[in-house]
Formats: C-alpha cells, structure tokens, sequence
C-alpha cells in the first residue's frame, strides 16, 4: 500500500510539473511574441509569432528529457503531442488577448 501511493504521489507531482512547464512557457511565448512583433492590427497576420511557441515547444522537450521527470521508455508519442499542445493553446488563447485588448484601448 504505502508503494502504491508514492507512487501515485510521484505521478501527480509528474503530471503537474509537465503541465505548469507547458503552460508557463506558453504564456511566456505569447509575451515574448507580444515583444517582438508588437501588438499592431497587422501583427495577427505576422508569422514570426510563431516561432516563439515553436521554440517554446523544442525546449520543453529538451528540459524535460534533461531533467529526467521520465524514465527512457516512459515518454512516448502521447507525451509529445501533449506538450506541444498545452503549450500551443496557452500560447493562442494568450496572444488572442494580447491582441484583443491592444485594439479595443
């Protein structure tokens, strides 16, 4: 029993730590791209926002497969898909507001 529940503990604590990471550094990506591109009408249309939360992804990938929150055979394709998409919609619904309250002010 007690196996069994540190492990579940360290699951938790796991699955919290890759979801704050995605969503820290989604965030971070829409201020960065805010930064950079500005938060003009034309700056929706600019795609070089985009690197920002490509960049933001690829690093995730390289912190979490250093730091070594999963074992070698633990981190699978499910893994990655999720990674690149807390980070990407953190990273859209975050620029959309950028962008939204920049035009409305």
């Amino acid at each position: 029993m007690s196996t069994e529940s540190i492990s579940d503990r360290r699951e938790h604590i796991r699955s919290v730590s890759v979801t704050a990471l995605s969503a820290l550094l989604g965030v971070g990506a829409a201020l960065a791209s805010a930064t950079w591109v500005g938060l003009s009408k034309a700056a929706a249309q600019d795609t070089q926002a985009l690197a920002f939360v490509l960049g933001a992804i690829l690093v995730q990938y390289v912190l979490i497969n250093l730091s070594g929150i999963y074992g070698e055979d633990e981190f699978g394709a499910k893994h990655y898909l999720f990674i690149a998409f807390m980070t990407f919609s953190l990273w859209f619904v975050t620029w959309g507001i950028l962008l939204t309250a920049e035009v409305t002010g």
